[in-house]
């Protein structure tokens, strides 16, 4: 239940009748409103190990949409940071693409991906790549409208497909996040995210180490073992945590370490909803959530030395949590549902109530 599935969650309510189709569906893993729905998966789904190894299914993916029958609807959403736009629709029917991001892993990380890849796994990215970048963008041809979650997914979406988007920023739920008193914010810094190394945790524990400076790191992922070999005295890396957990720490922390670039970032729109300031790097989606110093402050290059200059303007920073928890709110879910279903009704016509 990432920040595709809170669409998700969200596009159930506006669509309250509608079927879902997916590769690979954990029904242990997702919510009850998901789940309320009729869920169709491809033939992926039956593959040996798909549900913990559905990324190596990737080269069947484009064949597996191209197999899903839409011949009874006349309105298809595909939600997609990899090749779900590549259904094919009949030919009444419109086809709008909520663009999480063109795949990365093909086109603006694709680098980083093939550096950090084992040897068998580089041998067979060029021609896949290839392959697949083909494909993706001969299927834009295949969507009527695109949205996009970012201006800076927009901007990609123009690079690869030649095709303009619209914004709508994707749904957060700020009602979850509360500030507390001046004197109940304690004396450490936090990062929370998936510990990958596009997200550049390793920066941050690097900065901290060198400053003695406390940080908590809340968050799993492939870097989680690394980093607790590299961790200082003054870093914590918790991995994994709850929700309370993280809703504590957020509320308490003397701000939030945001050192990768994200295609929108619902982060730090969560740690200012909870009244604390974010510094980050100064790409991508944080540029379009955070307000360079009044609600944070950004560093121009993923090195220790901009970060650790930027933490230490922070700390000057004349900081009000209340411009914070203002800031978030833009991005509450209830803008969301009604951003998007006014872009819906304009574009078919209908009239479209909200589920409770």
């Amino acid at each position: 239940m990432r920040g595709g599935e809170k669409v998700l969650e969200a596009l159930c309510d506006i669509f309250p009748a509608a079927d879902i189709y997916t590769h690979v569906c954990d029904l242990a893993a997702i919510s009850d409103k998901i789940k309320r729905h009729k869920i169709q998966t491809t033939f992926i789904g039956g593959l040996p190990y798909a549900k913990r190894m559905y990324k190596r299914y990737l080269p069947l993916m484009p064949m597996a949409l191209e197999q899903i029958d839409l011949g009874a609807y006349d309105l298809v959403i595909s939600s997609e940071s990899g090749p779900a736009k590549g259904i094919i629709p009949t030919s009444p029917a419109l086809h709008l693409c909520y663009c999480h991001s063109p795949m990365r892993y093909i086109w603006n990380m694709y680098n980083k991906y093939y550096d950090s890849s084992g040897l068998v796994t580089r041998m067979m990215m060029p021609p896949m790549a290839h392959y697949l970048r083909t494909w993706d963008v001969a299927t834009a041809n295949r969507v009527d409208d695109f949205l996009a979650n970012s201006t800076t997914v927009a901007q990609r979406i123009r690079s690869y497909y030649r095709r303009e988007a619209t914004v709508i920023h994707p749904p957060v739920d700020t009602t979850a996040f509360r500030p507390v008193a001046p004197a109940d914010v304690e004396d450490y810094y936090l990062m929370v995210g998936e510990l990958v190394s596009y997200k550049r945790p390793d920066l941050a524990v690097e900065a901290f180490n060198r400053m003695k400076t406390k940080l908590v790191v809340i968050g799993g992922g492939e870097m989680l073992d690394q980093l607790k070999k590299n961790a200082g005295p003054t870093v914590t890396i918790l991995g994994p945590q709850p929700f309370d957990a993280l809703r504590h720490h957020y509320a308490r922390c003397k701000g939030l370490i945001f050192p990768g670039e994200e295609d929108f970032g619902i982060v730090p729109v969560e740690a200012m909803a909870s009244g604390r300031p974010v510094i980050a790097f100064g790409r991508g989606g944080a540029t379009e959530t955070v307000v360079n110093n009044k609600t944070g402050v950004f560093f121009d290059a993923q090195t220790v030395e901009a970060l650790i200059d930027a933490v230490e303007r922070m700390d000057r920073l004349d900081f009000n949590s209340a411009d914070a928890v203002s800031r978030a709110a833009d991005f509450r879910r209830d803008v969301f549902v009604d951003r998007f279903r006014s872009y819906v009704a304009r574009a078919t016509g209908a009239t479209l109530a909200v589920s409770a």
